[in-house]
């Protein structure tokens, strides 16, 4: 048997193929890797801090802990309160991610599948939402929900979060709703299906990569979620985790130890959702921008 010899790549096919690399390229990569560090270092800072004492991290603010401490994350979960906060946020986000991917699904199809005059313009009208910040409404919005008498109540948090993640959602949802083809409406119409048959058996199966999307987008949204807990709620026993890091700083000030793991573990169930759902999400964003 014969063996083939390749032959070597001569250096001056060598010198042009690296010539080739372009200067755009290397700055995208400079400008990935800065990205990259100024999210992640601030991020294993407090990771790490949370596995250092307190008196460590005032002798050296920035350093690895010696020895690790585990003591921190240990006391934390043991606590009914953090527990506690927990279940109140992931109850609001369920509930105001349900709301908002069910309404933004409805809303989608109805954009995408009708016609009816003045659809584009209803559809800009959702787009121009995303320019409305909460900020800007938290005065309104709180003097609504007291009169209809939804504060320290967990639906006053999640159906305004819902309301406040409705634009992105049917931005995201209606292109993509949009590229499924005519025909396999038309098809489904003629074995029988209704119009809502057609939205519940197939579009919606079809729509599972913008699905996704969306539900972790209104998800980490809610999870996160700071100012309007802090307008509805007075109460300790309905605060979310994000109010609760806020509560847990201000009675232990001093130990700034334990204040970064709190705030470490209460950053675990976001992340983790994110990243689970990393692939999902860029599909689900490029079949919108495609739409």
């Amino acid at each position: 048997m014969t063996v083939a010899h390749l032959p070597a790549a001569s250096p001056a096919a060598v010198t042009e193929r690296r010539a080739t690399v372009k200067p755009a390229t290397v700055l995208a990569y400079l400008a990935a890797i800065l990205v990259v560090g100024i999210t992640v270092v601030p991020l294993l800072f407090v990771v790490v801090g949370g596995f250092r004492t307190t008196a460590q991290v005032n002798a050296a603010p920035v350093g690895w802990p010696s020895p690790w401490v585990i003591d921190n994350y240990v006391a934390i979960l043991g606590t009914s309160a953090f527990w506690h906060f927990l279940w109140n946020s992931a109850v609001i986000a369920v509930i105001a991610t349900a709301l908002a991917v069910g309404l933004g699904a409805m809303a989608g199809f109805a954009l995408s599948r009708y016609r009816f005059r003045g659809r584009e313009a209803l559809y800009g009208l959702f787009t121009v939402g995303l320019l409305f910040p909460l900020a800007v409404a938290s005065l309104p919005l709180y003097l609504l929900l007291r009169q209809i008498g939804l504060l320290e109540n967990p639906l006053g948090v999640a159906i305004p979060e819902a309301a406040f993640s409705l634009p992105v959602t049917i931005l995201i949802l209606r292109p993509f709703m949009l590229e499924i083809p005519q025909e396999v409406e038309d098809a489904a119409i003629l074995d029988g299906a209704s119009r809502l048959g057609f939205f519940w058996r197939i579009l919606l199966p079809l729509s599972m990569p913008a699905l996704s999307t969306v539900t972790v987008l209104a998800f980490v949204t809610s999870w996160n979620a700071y100012l309007l807990p802090l307008l509805v709620f007075n109460d300790q026993s309905h605060f979310t985790l994000p109010l609760g890091v806020a509560t847990f700083q201000s009675q232990y000030s001093q130990d700034t130890a334990r204040i970064l793991a709190f705030t470490t573990l209460s950053m675990v169930p976001a992340l983790g959702v994110f990243v689970l759902a990393e692939r999902r999400i860029v599909g689900g964003l490029s079949g919108s921008v495609k739409g």
